[in-house]
């Protein structure tokens, strides 16, 4: 059977992949006061200059579930069914979209919450890509996304809790905005795909490096066989964090992406993080 691959632009997968791999993606929305734009409209760059400049910050926006059916319709024109990996239901309610969609496709849509964000939604995409190239029957897809997924650690560090707080995503994360300002926070994507403390530090380089500790420990007696890194508006701190843990983990990244507009106005400019995979 042919199975065709769905996600949303919070994964934030580089086009050539996108096209590599055949995924539909959809998008989510971005709005700074009344112009409402689909993430790819604005490209990353585009995007973390404006928002250095807005007094106000925008907001976000899920695909409706008629965008949903719309897409899932187009790939069953070709395919004969579909695994659509979306943005943790714990942080959007992109999933419920997708849910409601899915009713009217007649079980031929699976959907999968990937509980993660960004890059760790991107890894979990790719494994399912790999799988179905090598012809996988669809519930050996959805295992392998969900062990994957059980064997994933995602951390990632913040200029300033400051657009969290906005953006109404701050969560258990909160019991840090005492030092709002003062503070580089270190922040993990829990199991249930929210956003916890992993630690503080009072500079950034400090804070890639509780990226790396907290990473080691995650994967003590265990082996890394995947690694990834992310960021936004911050390629040098992201070169830098890539370059430690190659060393520390002895494997080279599979994955290195920019934070797109959508994460982007939660997590905000200076964002960098890793996510990594266990054999």
């Amino acid at each position: 059977m042919k199975i065709a691959l769905v996600t949303d632009s919070t994964a934030d997968l580089p086009q050539q992949l996108i096209n590599q791999w055949k995924i539909f993606v959809l998008p989510l929305k971005v709005s700074f006061g009344n112009q409402h734009f689909l993430d790819y409209e604005l490209t990353a760059e585009e995007f973390y200059s404006r928002l250095a400049s807005e007094s106000q910050l925008p907001t976000t926006s899920q695909p409706s579930p008629e965008d949903f059916a719309s897409v899932y319709a187009q790939a069953l024109a070709d395919y004969d069914e579909i695994i659509s990996v979306h943005i943790s239901s714990g942080l959007s309610g992109t999933l419920n979209s997708a849910h409601m969609a899915a009713e009217n496709f007649r079980g031929k849509v699976h959907l999968v919450d990937s509980r993660s964000i960004s890059l760790g939604i991107g890894q979990q995409v790719l494994e399912a890509a790999k799988g179905i190239q090598e012809g996988l029957a669809v519930q050996a897809v959805l295992d392998r996304i969900a062990k994957m997924r059980e064997n994933m650690e995602t951390i990632f560090t913040l200029d300033t809790l400051e657009y969290l707080h906005k953006g109404g995503r701050i969560g258990v994360v909160k019991g840090m905005l005492g030092a709002l300002l003062r503070i580089k926070p270190v922040i993990r994507v829990n199991e249930e795909g929210v956003y916890v403390p992993a630690g503080i530090a009072r500079s950034r380089e400090k804070a890639l490096c509780g990226i790396v500790s907290a990473l080691e420990h995650a994967a003590a007696g265990r082996t890394v066989k995947a690694l990834a890194i992310a960021h936004g508006a911050a390629k040098e701190a992201a070169d830098k964090l890539q370059d430690k843990l190659e060393s520390v983990f002895n494997v080279r990244a599979s994955l290195f992406t920019q934070v797109g507009p959508v994460i982007g106005v939660h997590t905000g400019p200076g964002t960098v993080g890793a996510s990594i995979v266990f054999a």
